[in-house]
């Protein structure tokens, strides 16, 4: 192990063929292809190997997203990647490779054991999910990514016994290391030695960096993202990656104490909807809203299949979403669903429900006893999920809320999903490949795929390089075999010095007194504070004056952060997620504000007319600008600058022409793979 000495510290320097950044599908993934790709040198930094979304989130009946393969109907990779395509402000070359690489990685799951049900002949039988005009999707239970990742970590496991890769559990990354432009390593914090006086700063040096630290959990209070997981946006964006369509989300109802989303079964079960006041007074408050109870009924059940919050589902199951915002935000209630007794509507009979609704039920065998029972009946695993957590749903409301769960941008990626950064590449979540609508399940299939097509773009340049002689090793470009002071040590040492001037200290920690006279507050409070309000202004409600107000808000904390936190107390991992978030932030506004003023209304954004919030006692005295002509072709590009976030927008390419000719591609492929 080398070392730097900078400003009188010592700091560790490991050298890596390539360093992949975080512990779920894609970061397990990307590392297990390298190594199967021939690389040796391979280390995963991860802050916590259990932590993250894709182990610890899913729903009643998880999905993964893929080619069809079983029964007669007709499909291709052609037409999934249309359907990619169609979700508006997707890149055409993206959906094609997402679509291409689709069979190959789903059978690379099913290789390692991810139980992905068959029919006694072997089909993969599948079922339709949300913007999906086939039955491409399939599943292995309410964890599939779950699933998934383990079985991902084991294959990795097996590359680490025979030395080829490392994981670095526990070191979070703060700071993305450049030379001449491209990305040649990363400043990483060992969590377990932050005290020490060179707050566990280490440096890994690597040809390539793949970032799959999936989405930016971090930015809302309402979220169904599992707590251990806080995602890190904005620190690549800090290294000059540009973001892609990061005003898109994907919010939805999910509980709170155990955050999980309440989709499928839960809303198909048909529970009570109840608020509860602050002194304590229950209100079924569903039919206070539509023409009937049997109404309100029929877009809960609606719920299960349209879980996501969607403008085009108003008036539909979508209001739901709304009046459930407006009962916790506008009234100051909490929110429960109830299983323990039947909701209005029901005192007659399931005779008044939708025909699809009633269908559904009498087929599952579901018309009868309580939703607990009919929960039961139709879905009993999503009843032991809640018990496996301390809560029992026939003996307690469980509190919801609307939830950020998924962000459908994030930042800008070629067909190898290298970003704007050379050498920096992204995949899962983290990589803006989605627009605004996707099919559901679509984002598990791009962890896998994004991430192989990285870690071959990775190898093949690494090949290319080592056939020219005078490139040097990533240890003489960094300085290691050479007396000089490179780059990457500048960029440290800047690191260090903004540690420094925060005053940066778990051993000198102020009283509270001491904080509330100088009106500074803690990295915590700060973060806190700038949750709860993009919850309140910036998600599926969205009043452009607030983004804007937010908008300046952040950019002058992101500036001038020695202004607003005080950090004696505080350990430099809570430093950096602050920065990281306040960069994010800066730059998802950004992209609201630009999306809001140029379409209005659209996807998972409901935006408030100019003047703000107007009371929701019925969808007609709830002000909002309609969602303008369709802009499918376009989507909203971001990038950080000295002064803040800009944004703007770009006509995305469509999916493109290719040569079909064997022999001919055969051609191609073996100049490529040289």
């Amino acid at each position: 192990m080398a070392e730097w000495k900078i400003n009188g510290i010592t700091i560790p320097v490991l050298c890596f063929d390539t360093i992949v950044v975080g512990s779920g599908c894609a970061g397990f993934n990307g590392a297990d292809w390298l190594c199967s790709l021939g690389q040796k040198n391979v280390a995963l930094v991860t802050e916590g190997r259990n932590l993250g979304t894709s182990r610890n989130t899913g729903s009643d009946k998880q999905t993964y997203y893929k080619l069809s393969l079983s029964g007669g109907g007709a499909d291709s990779v052609e037409e999934m990647a249309e359907t990619l395509y169609s979700g508006s402000g997707v890149d055409g070359e993206t959906a094609l490779a997402e679509a291409a690489g689709s069979v190959r990685s789903f059978m690379k799951l099913a290789n390692l054991g991810v139980p992905f049900p068959t029919n006694r002949f072997g089909e993969y039988v599948g079922y339709k999910t949300d913007h999906d005009p086939r039955q491409r999707a399939t599943s292995a239970g309410p964890l599939t990514s779950r699933f998934m990742t383990e079985k991902l970590e084991a294959s990795l496991t097996k590359w680490e016994a025979c030395g080829a890769a490392e994981v670095l559990d526990g070191w979070l990354a703060v700071r993305i290391l450049k030379e001449k432009g491209r990305a040649c390593g990363l400043l990483c914090v060992e969590r377990k030695e932050q005290e020490k006086q060179d707050y566990g700063l280490r440096v890994l040096l690597a040809d390539a960096v793949l970032w799959c630290s999936g989405g930016p959990a971090g930015l809302y209070e309402d979220s169904v993202y599992p707590l251990g997981h806080q995602g890190m946006t904005g620190i690549p964006m800090l290294a000059g990656a540009q973001g892609a369509n990061l005003q898109e989300w994907q919010y939805g109802l999910a509980s709170v104490k155990f955050r999980w989303n309440v989709s499928g079964t839960y809303q198909q079960a048909l529970p009570r909807y109840v608020s509860v006041d602050k002194e304590g007074q229950e209100h079924e408050f569903l039919p206070e809203y539509f023409d009937s109870p049997e109404e309100a009924l029929s877009a809960v059940f609606l719920k299960g299949y349209q879980w996501p919050f969607d403008i085009r589902k108003l008036p539909g199951s979508s209001v739901v979403d709304m009046l459930v915002y407006h009962q916790k935000y506008d009234l100051g209630r909490r929110v429960y669903l109830d299983f323990r007794k039947n909701p209005s509507g029901l005192e007659q009979g399931f005779e008044g429900l939708s025909q699809e609704a009633r269908v559904y039920l009498e087929k599952s065998g579901a018309v009868g006893g309580t939703p607990y029972s009919r929960l039961e009946k139709m879905n009993p695993q999503a009843i032991e999920l809640y018990r496996a957590h301390g809560i029992d749903l026939a003996e307690e409301m469980l509190e919801i809320s609307v939830c950020a769960q998924h962000q459908n941008g994030g930042l800008r990626v070629d067909s190898d999903w290298q970003t704007t950064v050379p050498g920096l590449y992204a995949a899962g979540e983290a990589a803006g490949t989605f627009g605004i609508y996707r099919p559901g399940g679509s984002a598990l299939n791009s962890t896998q795929v994004g991430s192989m097509r990285a870690a071959e773009h990775i190898v093949r340049r690494r090949r290319r390089k080592a056939g020219v002689a005078e490139e040097k090793s990533i240890s003489a470009v960094c300085g290691l075999e050479e007396p000089v002071c490179p780059p990457a040590a500048v960029q440290v040492e800047e690191a260090l010095n903004w540690l420094m001037n925060l005053g940066c200290s778990l051993a000198e920690k102020k009283s509270q007194e001491e904080r509330q006279e100088s009106s500074k507050k803690s990295p915590a409070e700060l973060r806190r504070m700038l949750r709860r309000e993009m919850s309140r202004y910036a998600a599926e409600l969205r009043s452009l004056d607030e983004i804007r107000a937010l908008k300046e808000q952040t950019c002058n904390m992101l500036n001038h952060l020695q202004d607003y936190a005080d950090c004696s107390g505080s350990s430099p991992e809570h430093c950096f997620r602050l920065l990281d978030q306040l960069a994010a932030q800066t730059a998802v506004l950004s992209a609201m504000e630009l999306s809001g003023e140029r379409w209005s209304s659209r996807g998972s954004a409901l935006v408030l007319e100019s003047g703000g919030r107007v009371p929701c006692t019925g969808l007609e005295s709830l002000a909002y600008a309609p969602e303008r002509p369709d802009a499918s072709n376009q989507r909203v590009l971001t990038r950080l600058e000295e002064q803040g976030a800009v944004s703007w927008t770009e006509e995305v390419r469509p999916v493109p022409e290719r040569d079909q000719w064997f022999e001919t591609v055969w051609a191609d492929y073996r100049e490529r793979m040289e």
